[in-house]
């Protein structure tokens, strides 16, 4: 019954935000998710510690802001995700547009293969829909919901475009064999990792367990990293699907030392990303939960 529910209340939620006018269902989604927000508070510290810990010069007021903002930029992209059905080559500029471009062609014409290094950013479900729309579809990383009737359901949107879901427990293999094909794979980089999968590299001036996965992708197999991510342009009214020149990897021979220099770049640029973007990350997650070996735990409210 708890699986039919979560299914039945997301169909319902997605079905009627697509029907309404753009403007509106904007507007209701916004307030759902600061609602959402207001009634869970374990999700609300943590998002004024994260801001805390990334912006320690900011005030109180900035971060209440920002976490405001956050907000009402996660709930549009709730309803862009519910008009899915509606985009397409002829109507999505209105939307979204590409900019940078030539980075991701100059990477794709080495025939490696390119892995776009990427996070929890503006409208990063938009972002890898409407490149596909473009005529770039894309495999992505995803881990499987626990109920599968609304796995099923979200997925049969997000391929709508072409994409194809990649799992956890096929990831090796599929990564691999899309690479070889010169295909593109989207990994989102930006989230805590166990300590046994991760590396500890520095993510605003803080130690932060993180995925060591795309630097062996692209070490092994010689893929292109570029890092890609739509944020919304407050001037131009639409979302930008931004791509950044192609990151040189530190390719020395020796493994032990190359995967953890390119993890800390990787990290770097996606702070970077964030830094410009302050209000469109999603600062509600423990980014920095796992600790290294015998240092304190920082979410002590979780």
């Amino acid at each position: 019954m708890k699986e039919w529910f979560g299914f039945a209340v997301a169909w319902v939620l997605l079905k009627f935000l697509g029907v309404l006018p753009r403007s509106f269902a904007r507007g209701i989604a916004a307030a759902t998710v600061r609602i959402l927000l207001a009634m869970l508070p374990k999700l609300r510290q943590t998002a004024q510690f994260n801001l805390r810990l990334a912006f320690p010069e900011w005030n109180d007021e900035q971060r209440r802001e920002a976490i405001r903002n956050m907000s009402r930029y996660l709930g549009w992209q709730a309803v862009e995700f519910a008009r899915f059905p509606q985009y397409n080559r002829g109507n999505i500029e209105q939307i979204i547009e590409i900019e940078g471009h030539e980075n991701f062609l100059e990477a794709q014409r080495r025939g490696k293969g390119v892995l776009i290094l990427t996070g929890h950013i503006g409208a990063w479900e938009v972002s890898s829909f409407a490149h596909a729309v473009y005529g770039y579809p894309m495999h992505f990383m995803a881990r499987p919901l626990d109920n599968v009737r609304l796995e099923t359901f979200i997925n049969r949107y997000r391929c709508l475009s072409g994409n194809q879901p990649i799992y956890k427990n096929e990831s090796a293999r599929a990564v691999l064999k899309a690479l070889n094909n010169a295909g593109i794979v989207g990994i989102l980089a930006d989230q805590n990792t166990l300590p046994e999968e991760g590396a500890f590299v520095e993510f605003f001036g803080k130690a932060a367990c993180t995925t060591p996965g795309i630097a062996r992708l692209a070490l092994h197999t010689g893929a292109v990293v570029v890092p890609g991510y739509a944020y919304w342009d407050v001037a131009a009214q639409k979302y930008k699907l931004r791509f950044e020149p192609a990151v040189e990897l530190a390719e020395s021979g020796d493994a032990e030392r190359d995967i953890p220099e390119n993890t800390r770049r990787f990290a770097k640029i996606i702070e970077s990303i964030i830094r410009k973007f302050p209000d469109q990350w999603v600062w509600v997650h423990a980014r920095w939960k796992t600790r290294p070996k015998g240092e304190p735990p920082l979410y002590d409210f979780l």
